[in-house]
């Protein structure tokens, strides 16, 4: 290795679109290898009654990892297991129930190839993807995916690059095919990321975000416009709901009525809500999804929602402000 790190000009864009090409290359060849091995590892991985445990060491165990996360996020539990401290007693964490999904560009690493007898004698089915389908490991597998490249992007051709990208790739498709085998659905998906932006948009209810009791802003039928304008300025969500004698939303009276009111009229004495107010005004359920609730303000290009139960009485009130703070939008 030598101290000169010079590269002719545009040299180190060139290696970056050599990289990507290469890579690229080695994605696109992978289609033309998807044959009944790789139905055959779905339909086991669909049959299994426990978890798909998946393997691998040194850079392809990087890969088994994240393949393992995104199969787990998707609806297929899963984990990774390290080969190495599975030949030291972790290897009592797969059962015969399991399925395992085994790594090894060469198909011959010691640390992999070391659990073939151990799993034959469990009975647990094995999945091999390497390079090579004719490696020990693709032999002894009760399905082999062919993740293998005709070079890397390293110039040497040693560091794992196209390798690994390819198996990264090949592990995607499989999970996106069993989440679609499944049904596995955006709602399904943010159970397991409540943390998440996407958890947040699905999960939260109108009812977890309203306001309500004392903040909720209710004037009744036959109050002055005054009634109505001092009640939107004490509560501060930019309109107030407009109730009748039984408690049940009539109507509502907002900022934008407001701008109506002051076009149409020049004399507001004496003036009822009832006389101004929308009717009968935009509403939701308390066990609406908020973005639903989202969907239907940016429809009708409003701010705030009124919130009734079953028989129409308001019990909250909705603002963008509250959905903005929740991380709903």
């Amino acid at each position: 290795m030598t101290d000169d790190t010079s590269l002719p000009a545009g040299g180190l864009r060139n290696s970056a679109v050599r990289t990507l090409t290469l890579e690229q290359q080695a994605i696109a060849a992978l289609i033309e290898r998807l044959d009944g091995d790789f139905e055959r590892a779905c339909e086991l991985i669909l049959a299994c009654r426990g978890r798909v445990v998946v393997t691998g060491m040194g850079k392809s165990g990087h890969i088994a990892g994240k393949i393992a996360a995104t199969l787990a996020s998707t609806g297929t539990p899963a984990f990774f297991v390290h080969p190495g401290e599975a030949s030291h007693g972790d290897l009592g964490m797969i059962t015969p129930g399991d399925v395992v999904l085994a790594l090894s560009n060469s198909g011959e690493t010691a640390e992999v190839t070391a659990l073939l007898p151990l799993l034959k004698r469990l009975g647990t089915p094995l999945i091999s993807m390497t390079g090579r389908p004719d490696s020990t490991l693709a032999r002894h597998a009760d399905a082999h995916l062919d993740a293998g490249v005709e070079r890397e992007a390293c110039p040497l051709d040693l560091a794992p690059t196209s390798s690994t990208t390819a198996s990264l790739a090949l592990g995607d498709a499989l999970a996106v095919a069993l989440l679609e085998c499944r049904g596995f659905t955006a709602e399904d998906f943010a159970l397991s990321h409540p943390g998440g932006s996407l958890g947040k948009r699905l999960l939260l209810r109108v009812s977890d975000l309203m306001h309500q009791g004392s903040r909720l802003p209710r004037v009744t039928l036959g109050s002055p416009l005054r009634d109505a304008l001092l009640e939107i300025t004490r509560q501060g969500l930019g309109f107030t709901c407009v109730v009748d004698d039984n408690g049940r939303l009539a109507g509502v009276y907002t900022d934008g009525d407001l701008r109506r009111t002051l076009d149409q009229h020049s004399d507001l004495t004496g003036l009822a809500v009832d006389a101004v107010m929308t009717v009968p005004g935009k509403r939701v359920a308390p066990d609406m999804l908020a973005a639903e609730a989202v969907r239907i303000m940016d429809d009708n290009r409003i701010t705030a929602l009124a919130v009734v139960d079953d028989e129409g009485r308001p019990v909250g009130a909705l603002h963008m402000h509250d959905l903005l703070a929740s991380g709903v939008i």
